[in-house]
């Protein structure tokens, strides 16, 4: 089903820029308008002052729902709203039905702050296996895609990740410590160490862009919402990138991996970046 919607008779583009033209106006309905005029009733706090929602997450996620459902029928939608409202829409992951995975505003605290980091994300997955992502930074004017086995653009230009180069201090994407335990944060220790520079992420979503395009080495996560990961996971490796969990096992979608796990621009890098967090497990 999602080979035919991607690659069937209304060409390899259809699909693709429909599902693009969907995030456009998701963003132009619900998220531009309230960027930087946010009213105080339109920004929840789920779990604490740094786990945030606004209006624009949750319209933007129904706007999404209904636009990619129609694309394809008899796909289901498991988004970071809809799953905090009833945590079984999750389990949509390991069924039979194609899923979109949807982040409606990715970088929430940023969007709060009337500031540009902040992208709305999308990806296509069956059984576990991400086909198709679209990462979208509306302020930025960025639309970056990827398509398994068909490689990664930014707006409409093929981009690869590249190697850092021989020497250079490798920059890495960290969880920020605002979102995580202090068991997470020891598990992230052996990223200090001479020759990484170990920064807290922002926007997931960017931070996956950054390495697919080379402007950054590598992430480390230890968290694994899909709706976070998915998108990205799939662009760095589809711009030649690669990815691992702290077993050596690629990352899984659907949940139960070792952490931390890191994406990097390649697959020496990926080693680089595993092997120091292994020194502190």
């Amino acid at each position: 089903m999602i080979d035919d919607f991607l690659y069937g008779t209304a060409g390899h583009t259809g699909p693709q820029a429909e599902v693009e033209a969907a995030l456009r106006a998701a963003a132009a309905a619900e998220i531009m308008p309230r960027h930087r005029k946010l009213a105080a009733h339109e920004i929840i706090e789920k779990n604490g002052p740094h786990d945030l929602v606004t209006a624009a997450d949750r319209l933007a996620e129904e706007h999404l729902t209904a636009a990619l459902t129609k694309l394809l029928p008899g796909s289901v939608v498991v988004g970071e709203e809809s799953v905090h409202a009833d945590p079984a829409v999750y389990d949509a992951l390991g069924g039979d039905a194609p899923v979109w995975i949807v982040d409606p505003v990715d970088g929430t605290r940023q969007f709060v702050r009337g500031e540009a980091g902040f992208c709305t994300l999308v990806a296509l997955a069956l059984h576990g296996e991400v086909y198709a992502s679209w990462t979208y930074a509306p302020v930025r004017g960025e639309m970056a895609v990827a398509v398994r086995g068909r490689g990664a653009t930014l707006n409409g230009v093929p981009i690869r990740s590249g190697a850092p180069a021989p020497g250079a201090e490798l920059t890495v994407a960290m969880s920020h410590p605002d979102y995580t335990t202090e068991a997470q944060k020891r598990a992230l220790l052996g990223l200090r160490t001479e020759g990484i520079a170990a920064r807290p992420c922002g926007s997931a979503g960017l931070e996956y862009l950054a390495v697919a395009r080379g402007d950054l080495g590598a992430t480390a996560f230890n968290w694994e919402y899909a709706w976070d990961h998915a998108a990205g996971l799939l662009l760095v490796t589809e711009a030649g990138g690669a990815q691992s969990t702290l077993s050596g096992a690629p990352f899984r979608i659907a949940g139960g991996n070792e952490l931390p796990f890191t994406a990097a621009r390649d697959e020496a890098t990926v080693q680089r970046v595993l092997a120091a967090l292994r020194t502190e497990v």
